[in-house]
């Protein structure tokens, strides 16, 4: 076992940093069919961003999507390409993390090392990389192309070797790998931030976190309770240490945050059991089963409860409108802040926000749930003139 070296600090000094997470998606991370959930609308996208960026979020994460979930509301079934999209964000702000999701199997390392590399430079050093391996196949015939279930993480890991040996520079050199044959690899300009731009991956199952554990300096972990939390947690940093790694771990968090308990109670029953997308469900369980390995395959029925398992420890209630593995955070501000604290206290070092509508619901946070949060510790006043 090697030593583990420090994790590099991407977004700042806040003890406790928040995301945007699927803002380019219709429907964002929300499986409901309510009417005012997010419609992926351009110019909404470009408000909550600069919005955002101005409260001090750290970084905006997409999901690259090609088709939808169908269902009532066909949930992803529109959505803005992320590398397109990160190009036009970056240059309408200041201070975020702008990030793209590359699907390896369809984006080549040495686009994705020039790509990223001129993102960095677009956006004066704050590009980074969501690294997927793909799981729904229905998505890939839009292309042609097929996912090997048995080896994608295999070729994610030799897409990841390429795409960081490009940033860190150096002479043309050639590639002779099990996927990739590649002659006179390089990449000029090289990403400001060296070696590399900050690699993100939420990688769930065994072979998936093993492929993380080599790559990512940012893990995202599915979350049903603390104690679970808390266990994954330490098992995913223990297996990341054992290639040197120290990755920040965070987790998805779906904030229903109103100004009183039952307010924010009611308004969570309603999107997300009174018009959860069943449909949409049922079609996203299929295709994730669907989409495993035969080492998956054979814990079947364990899988699947992980995969559907979701519990809000501030309400003791169970609803379908939340994605699979998406921690809801029910209450008031305060309510809000007292279970990020518990987050932070087993080791979280944020999380990425999801809302039923982004533009509605991002200022109230901004402005209830961050001074809170900078009153506990967890993070520093942004200053209007920053």
């Amino acid at each position: 076992m090697t030593t583990a070296q420090p994790a590099r600090d991407f977004f700042g000094s806040n003890r406790f940093k928040f995301g945007l997470f699927g803002i380019n998606c219709g429907g964002g991370m929300t499986l409901s069919t309510a009417p005012e959930r997010w419609t992926a609308d351009w110019d909404e996208i470009e408000k909550v961003t600069v919005l955002a960026d101005a409260a001090g979020i750290e970084f905006i994460l997409p999901i690259a999507k090609w088709r939808g979930l169908g269902g009532k509301a066909d949930m992803w079934g529109r959505s803005f390409e992320t590398f397109s999209q990160a190009a036009a964000l970056g240059a309408l702000t200041k201070r975020i993390g702008i990030f793209v999701t590359a699907h390896v199997s369809l984006i080549s390392p040495a686009f994705a090392a020039k790509a990223v590399a001129t993102l960095d430079h677009v956006t004066r050093g704050r590009a980074g990389l969501n690294i997927v391996c793909g799981w729904n196949q229905d998505e890939f015939d839009i292309h042609g192309v097929v996912i090997d279930p048995e080896r994608r993480y295999d070729q994610g890991l030799e897409w990841a070797r390429i795409f960081t040996r490009m940033l860190a520079g150096g002479a043309p050199f050639d590639w002779d790998g099990e996927f990739y044959k590649l002659r006179g690899a390089v990449t000029d300009p090289l990403s400001l931030q060296r070696p590399y731009p900050p690699i993100m991956s939420a990688a769930q199952s065994g072979e998936g976190r093993e492929f993380a554990a080599q790559v990512a300096d940012i893990l995202f972990t599915s979350m049903h309770g603390i104690e679970q939390a808390a266990d994954t947690l330490q098992r995913m940093q223990a297996q990341a240490a054992a290639y040197g790694r120290s990755p920040a771990v965070y987790v998805e968090t779906q904030m229903i945050c109103r100004r009183t308990r039952r307010e924010a109670e009611d308004f969570y029953y309603y999107f997300a059991e009174e018009h959860a997308d069943a449909e949409a469900l049922a079609y996203l369980k299929r295709q994730r089963i669907a989409g495993m390995s035969k080492s998956a395959l054979a814990g079947t029925s364990a899988a699947e409860r992980t995969l559907v398992a979701r519990l809000s420890e501030p309400m003791g209630k169970s609803y379908s409108g939340i994605f699979p593995g998406m921690y809801p955070i029910v209450g008031t501000p305060d309510d809000i802040v007292a279970e990020l604290i518990r987050l932070k206290a087993i080791g979280v070092a944020g999380s990425a926000l999801v809302f039923l509508n982004y533009l509605r619901e991002l200022p109230f946070f901004v402005e209830e749930v961050l001074p809170r949060m900078e009153k506990a510790g967890l993070r520093q006043r942004r200053h209007s003139a920053d």
